[in-house]
């Protein structure tokens, strides 16, 4: 049985090289760009705004955290744990060709970046 509200899946021919390198470290999502400049997807752009705003989102939450003595201090492996399943859930997504916003801020990511890496 199909779940109506899952995201659209890419056409099999898409390549989804860029889509998956891009939550493969900062460098991956360098390369990733580079990648996408020279083959442009709308499975690649998809994942490229998600994964932006993932690493964004990680950097500064480690910041505000770490800026917190004691109680921030002890957060920040939790929120980095968290993040790094968020980020497993988005490389599985890009495996399967998926367009699905990742989880809790995903869909803001899309909004947010909507005119990047068109």
């Amino acid at each position: 049985m199909s779940d109506p509200v899952t995201a659209p899946v890419a056409p099999a021919s898409e390549d989804n090289t860029v889509a998956i390198v891009a939550y493969i470290t900062i460098i991956g999502f360098i390369v990733a760009i580079i990648m996408h400049g020279k083959n442009k997807t709308a499975l690649g752009a998809f994942h490229l705004r998600q994964a932006l705003g993932l690493f964004i989102t990680w950097f500064v939450g480690s910041l505000i955290l770490g800026a917190i003595p004691v109680i921030g201090w002890t957060l920040w492996p939790f929120f980095s744990v968290a993040m790094f399943v968020i980020a497993i859930i988005g490389l599985l997504n890009a495996v399967n060709r998926v367009h699905k916003p990742l989880p809790v801020l995903g869909s803001k990511y899309a909004e947010w970046f909507s005119g990047a890496f068109a």
